[in-house]
Order: structure tokens, then C-alpha cells, then sequence
């Protein structure tokens, strides 16, 4: 017993510890326009973490706040990106500044003014550094919508801040392939849909019987049920993900991040109350639309034509499978082999479970009460 208490204790510790890796990742917008200019759109979050914006620290930052700031913000950001072009120095100056509402919250806007053409026929190259030093999650998304060629998106990350535009090096599926990677990657640091699925592949080497869990007898029944819930929320997210990316349906980003926390407290009480013995596919496919919703907000902030729109789309699905598949492939064949074992149950399953439950839990009253409970 003290052994499971301290196990316990060491995963309250993890939960508070890590709390804010469920939330959207940080991003920025970088739009290469057909009328010249440059526009960078970055979350108010984030500069008010890297430099302070909020000068009465009432909480709130106001348009004049950032007015009276503007100098600081804009050196800011423009000494966090580089530009280039046909290898000469290219250097960007702030016109104007705006506000716009993105789908996780408000973004400051710069318009900036460049100091070449930015030709079609140019070769460019970024190097881009913002917030890198702060969050090295961090990323920033290019999207080149300049006359002249086909839209197309690249994005920076720490360990690509250097990226280049040159006629003869953009092919017609650079972003399908950009987009692959950002699907991978999504999953793996989207904690939430990791304790998902993990939530459906552990119980899939288990049966209930008399209300409680044992093992599967063999390989085949195990394997049948893991496929059921993976293909099940495969098809359901990929469903709901295609028609939010499109515009064809939307729902409350607030409502969509609240909800899937919801489905997550749902799985683990069900580990530990299991009232959906059999068949827990439809739970898989329900609670996967939801998902579905979740995921498209990486793809909502591009503006490009429906062709390159689609390609990202097709890619970062494909990443997101990918991605999931690792998981599957990490964690059923062990949860298989160790599916009879004494200690499978309680410190995995049930330890697993609790872990999910309370990390959920915190994520569902921050989500749908929009606040914060542990800094």
C-alpha cells in the first residue's frame, strides 16, 4: 500500500508539473502578401511573456497598452527575424499595427515594409529566432502568397531556423511534406491526445469480467479490439478535421478544447467504473470527432488557395496517423506481453488512469472556466 501511495503522490507531481503542455502550441504567422508586404501576426500571449506588455499588471492588455509600446514590441520581433535576398540584406520596418482575434485568442499584427522587392524570381532566406529562447516548442509558420507563384507553406522551428524560397526549389508537394511533419510532431506534443489514446490501447489486452479487468487469452482478441478504437477515432478525427480545415463547419475553439478534456476524464472513469465493457469503438468514433476539431486548429490561421490548403490538409492527416501509429506500435505490444503480470493493473492501468483523470480534470475547469490553476 505504501508503495501505491507513493506511486500515486509521484504522479500528482507530474499532473502540476505539467499541466500547460495540453494547450495550443505557440505559433506565429509570417505571410509573404502579393501586394509587397510582410505580415506577421504574433499571440499577445507571447510577447507579453517575453517582454511585457501589460504596464499596470492588471491582467488585461489593452489596445493602448500596446500603442504606447509599439516601438518596443516591433524591435522586438524585428531583431527575431532576418531576411534576405539574392544574399543581400533585406531589412523590414514596421507600417502599421493592428489586433486580430485567431482562433486562441488575440494576435498583435504587424504590416511591414521591406526594403527589396521580394521578387518571384528572387531567392529568399529567413532566419527566424522569435521566442525560440523562451519556448523551444515554438513555431513559426511562412505562408508565401506573393504574385506570381503557387501558394505554398514552410515552417521554422528551433532546429530549422533558417529557411529559403527560390523558384527551382519549391516543388508542387513541399507542403503536403512540411505538413507531414507538423502532423507527427503534433501528436507528440499534444499531451491530451496522447493520454486519449493511450487511455484506449491499454484496456484493448483486457476484458471485463464480474466487474473488474483481466487479461485477454490470446493475441487476436487484443489486437481486434485495438484495431475497432484506433480505426474508429482515425476515421472519426479525420472526418471532423477535413471539414473545419475547409471552413465547412465550425465549432467554439473554447467549446471544442473543453469538450475533449471531457472525453478524456470519460475514458479513465471508465477504467475505473467500466460501464462500456464491450465495444468501446463507439466511444473511440464519438469522442474522435471531437478530436477531429482539435486538430484542425493548426490548419484554421493558413489563407492559401484550396489546392495548397488541401495538400497541408492530406499532409499533416497523414503525420497525424503517423504519429499515432508510433504510439500504438510503443505501447501495445509491451501492454500485451506484460497484460497477465501482477503489477499490470494497478501501478499501469489504474496508476495510468489516475494520472489522466486528475490532468484532465485541471484541463477541463481551465478550458471551460478560461482560467488558470497552477501557473
Amino acid at each position: 500500500m505504501k508503495v501505491w501511495y507513493k506511486y500515486f503522490m509521484l504522479l500528482c507531481c507530474f499532473c502540476l508539473s505539467t499541466n500547460a503542455l495540453a494547450h495550443k502550441p505557440s505559433d506565429s504567422y509570417l505571410f509573404l502578401q502579393k501586394d509587397g508586404l510582410v505580415r506577421w501576426d504574433i499571440a499577445l500571449r507571447d510577447l507579453e511573456q517575453a517582454i511585457g506588455l501589460d504596464s499596470n499588471q492588471d491582467g488585461q492588455l489593452t489596445w493602448g497598452e500596446l500603442k504606447q509600446q509599439e516601438a518596443k514590441l516591433s524591435a522586438y520581433a524585428l531583431s527575431r527575424l532576418k531576411l534576405s535576398q539574392d544574399e543581400t540584406v533585406c531589412s523590414l520596418s514596421l507600417q502599421q499595427m493592428q489586433i486580430d482575434e485567431h482562433t486562441d485568442g488575440a494576435y498583435a499584427v504587424l504590416m511591414l515594409t521591406p526594403s527589396c522587392s521580394l521578387a518571384a524570381a528572387a531567392k529568399l532566406q529567413f532566419n527566424y529566432q522569435l521566442l525560440f529562447d523562451i519556448d523551444p516548442s515554438h513555431r513559426g509558420v511562412l505562408l508565401d502568397q506573393r504574385e506570381g507563384i503557387n501558394a505554398s507553406s514552410m515552417v521554422f522551428s528551433k532546429a530549422q531556423p533558417n529557411l529559403s524560397l527560390a523558384p527551382q526549389e519549391v516543388n508542387t508537394w513541399s507542403t503536403f511534406v512540411t505538413y507531414i511533419g507538423e502532423g507527427i510532431y503534433h501528436i507528440w506534443i499534444g499531451l491530451d491526445h496522447l493520454l486519449f489514446i493511450s487511455m484506449l490501447i491499454l484496456p484493448a489486452v483486457l476484458r471485463v469480467k464480474d466487474h473488474a479487468w483481466e487479461e485477454v487469452a490470446s493475441f487476436r482478441p487484443a489486437l481486434w479490439n485495438l484495431l475497432k478504437v484506433i480505426t474508429a477515432f482515425t476515421v472519426a478525427h479525420s472526418i471532423t478535421l477535413s471539414l473545419a480545415a475547409l471552413n465547412l463547419v465550425s465549432l467554439p475553439s473554447r467549446l471544442v478544447e473543453s469538450a475533449i478534456a471531457l472525453s478524456i476524464i470519460v475514458l479513465a472513469l471508465n477504467i475505473f467504473y467500466p460501464i462500456v465493457k464491450h465495444d468501446q469503438w463507439w466511444l473511440a468514433f464519438g469522442f474522435g470527432l471531437l478530436h477531429g476539431f482539435g486538430f484542425a486548429s493548426v490548419l484554421l490561421e493558413l489563407e492559401m488557395p484550396k489546392t495548397a490548403l488541401i495538400q497541408a490538409l492530406l499532409g499533416f492527416n497523414l503525420g497525424v496517423e503517423l504519429g499515432q501509429l508510433s504510439l500504438v506500435l510503443l505501447v501495445f505490444p509491451l501492454a500485451y506481453l506484460w497484460r497477465a503480470s501482477k503489477w499490470y493493473q494497478v501501478p499501469v492501468l489504474y496508476g495510468s488512469a489516475a494520472l489522466t483523470l486528475i490532468l484532465a480534470s485541471i484541463w477541463f475547469v481551465e478550458r471551460a472556466f478560461d482560467t488558470v490553476l497552477f501557473a
